[in-house]
């Protein structure tokens, strides 16, 4: 288990590592500035089984995508991928986005990386191209689920500098649990399910793949691919 970091120790969370968490840290606390409807962490619990059903549904896309159906995407099919959706993403931009959600480094991007990859162009693309993009996937409901998402972000961080910190998600269960003993210790497992490289502050991208582990996506991958 990594060590706790005190208040004062994000080394990575005022430098982004890329281009990328750059764009994602500033369209995030773009969104932060319309503040957040969600009013407790256990409002954000209950729509897990909605948000489940609507993700599950992107693997008609995924599949789509996938054009030698090996179970991943791969940096090619990705580039067509966004061709067909009409989203107008350099060649720099979709590489580093493949990067970001290639978690695995194994050169392809497998479901659950695929949904965080949609979700981070959800946020970044602000432009038309993107509402034709959701469009053309024919889900309606992808769009309200991304937005879902992007929202109980917004409610978790507090000071909106576009990162969840240890204390903010504290603060964030303890206004739901009216101060029972256990929610210091709820807060604190979350946190660590989130704060994958252990710097002491999750950003987006690290909550997406939170989520989508907490929603259960991942776990039946392997069931669904073997049908």
């Amino acid at each position: 288990m990594g060590g706790v970091l005190g208040k004062n120790e994000s080394p990575r969370a005022s430098v982004p590592e890329t281009k990328l968490e750059a764009k994602i840290t500033e369209a995030m606390q773009r969104r932060e500035t319309e503040g957040s409807s969600i009013k407790s962490f256990d409002s954000i619990v209950l729509k897990f089984p909605k948000i489940d059903e609507n993700l599950r549904k992107c693997k008609v896309i995924f599949q789509e995508f996938d054009e030698d159906s090996n179970g991943a995407i791969d940096p090619q099919e990705l580039k067509h991928a966004f061709g067909k959706l009409e989203i107008n993403f350099t060649d720099e931009e979709i590489s580093d986005l493949f990067e970001a959600c290639d978690i695995n480094e194994d050169m392809g991007i497998e479901f659950s990386e695929f949904i965080v990859l949609l979700c981070l162009v959800y946020l970044l693309k602000d432009d038309p191209t993107a509402l034709h993009a959701k469009s053309r996937m024919g889900l309606p409901n992808l769009e309200v689920t991304f937005e879902t998402l992007v929202d109980a972000f917004v409610f978790l961080d507090k000071n909106k500098d576009g990162h969840v910190s240890r204390n903010e998600m504290i603060q964030a269960i303890n206004e739901t649990t009216s101060g029972e003993r256990s929610s210091g210790r709820i807060a604190m497992r979350r946190f660590e399910e989130m704060d994958w490289d252990k710097n002491g502050m999750v950003n987006f991208k690290e909550f997406l793949f939170a989520f989508t582990h907490w929603v259960g996506i991942e776990d039946n991958e392997d069931e669904e691919g073997e049908e």
